[in-house]
């Protein structure tokens, strides 16, 4: 990917800021607990985008400050998540005092930063012993349908994330793999599908043909009730010193 090809994706989410509210999955319970601990805590939810990370923090009793660079995002998880303090900040700049938070969440969205810049901002805003947790919902292609429709994608829809290197002040990363799937409808399936920064990048005719093979694939597996698509959401956590 081109420095060029990666802000234009990195900026396209407000653009499909309506549809990835409808159309992406949360995570499921355990991760979360994994990754932030079992008492309520306050935590940084970074590159927040719709909330769907921040519903599943806010379900497990803590306190929450969302940041994300795209207010489109925001707008959506405003109307969700009314209480969230919500505010437009980057990874590389954020909009919050020196260690003020316990915990910071990243849902989808580390691959967008530049480590070098961000981990020490990250490590800013947290409180020694304070934890840093990375989770990403990833392809389970051991399902044979799962494996054609996000082969359709070629290297654009990775499978496991290399494991992020922490630097100092952060331990070692460990690391976790759990279950999780999604049921769909028809709109929903393509929904994700026009969700994906690749996907919306596209010109018109191009996004219209890769819809138009995404739903055919629908249409042929689909049962009475859609599909479930399963996931295997891969976690990351890191102590700061």
């Amino acid at each position: 990917m081109t420095t060029d090809e990666f802000h234009q994706r990195a900026a396209s989410f407000g653009g499909v800021a309506d549809v990835y509210e409808r159309t992406r999955p949360g995570y499921p319970a355990d991760a979360v607990r994994w990754l932030t601990g079992d008492r309520p805590a306050r935590v940084l939810d970074l590159g927040a985008g719709t909330g769907k990370l921040t519903r599943s923090l806010v379900a497990a009793g803590h306190d929450v400050v969302a940041v994300d660079p795209s207010e489109p995002m925001l707008a959506q998880l405003r109307i969700a998540l009314p209480a969230v303090d919500a505010r437009e900040g980057t990874a590389e700049q954020l909009p919050l005092a020196d260690a003020t938070v316990d915990v910071v969440t990243v849902g989808q969205a580390y691959h967008w930063f530049d480590p070098s810049m961000a981990l020490p901002e990250i490590a800013r805003v947290l409180r020694p012993g304070g934890r840093l947790g990375l989770i990403w919902n990833l392809r389970d292609d051991s399902v044979g349908w799962v494996d054609e429709l996000w082969s359709m994608f070629g290297e654009n829809e990775g499978g496991r994330p290399d494991d992020p290197q922490a630097l100092p002040p952060f331990g070692p990363m460990e690391r976790r793999t759990f279950r999780h799937e999604q049921r769909l409808d028809r709109d929903g399936l393509l929904g994700l599908v026009a969700s994906r920064s690749y996907v919306a990048i596209l010109a018109a005719p191009e996004r219209h043909a890769l819809l138009g093979r995404a739903g055919e694939l629908y249409d042929r597996i689909a049962g009475p009730d859609g599909v479930v698509l399963p996931y295997l959401t891969h976690c990351f956590r890191s102590v700061r010193g």
